[in-house]
């Protein structure tokens, strides 16, 4: 049954769903940057210190540290900003879910007052078919 918030249901509907698509790509944003976070702590753990050799090897080997632990504050802002985008997409969808059902319930209660009225007429039209009936049948 077509009602004047049909359109803004199905309006409502379709942000509901362009919500729930940005919070899945956010997830997958958020599961990239924490993998990516550990593989900079694999790696890390991986460089090996040399012990002994000449001084080009340990400079060498202290500026693949510092490279890998830049990375690693890197990967951990980036794992911070992925979390906060998955926040704000979470509320951004709770918000688009609750004008959703908001409008849906007021699409139920206008479907429910229309079928209650076309029941009314319904009944008038049957007791209108009575009387006429039971007229003919008194004359016959």
């Amino acid at each position: 049954m077509k009602t004047r918030y049909s359109s803004l249901v199905t309006l409502k509907k379709s942000a509901m769903d362009k919500s729930e698509r940005v919070v899945q790509s956010t997830n997958a944003d958020l599961n990239s940057a924490t993998m990516a976070l550990q593989l900079s702590y694999n790696l890390l753990s991986d460089i090996d210190i040399p012990r002994s050799g000449n001084i080009s090897k340990l400079l060498a080997s202290r500026t693949l540290l510092s490279s890998q632990r830049d990375m690693i504050e890197h990967n951990h802002n980036w794992v911070d900003f992925a979390k906060k985008q998955v926040e704000l997409a979470k509320e951004q969808l709770k918000l688009d879910m609750i004008e959703y059902e908001k409008f849906k319930y007021l699409e139920v209660q206008e479907i429910k007052k229309m079928l209650k009225e076309q029941k009314i007429k319904e009944a008038k039209e049957l007791d209108e078919i009575a009387l006429m009936t039971y007229g003919q049948k008194d004359k016959s």
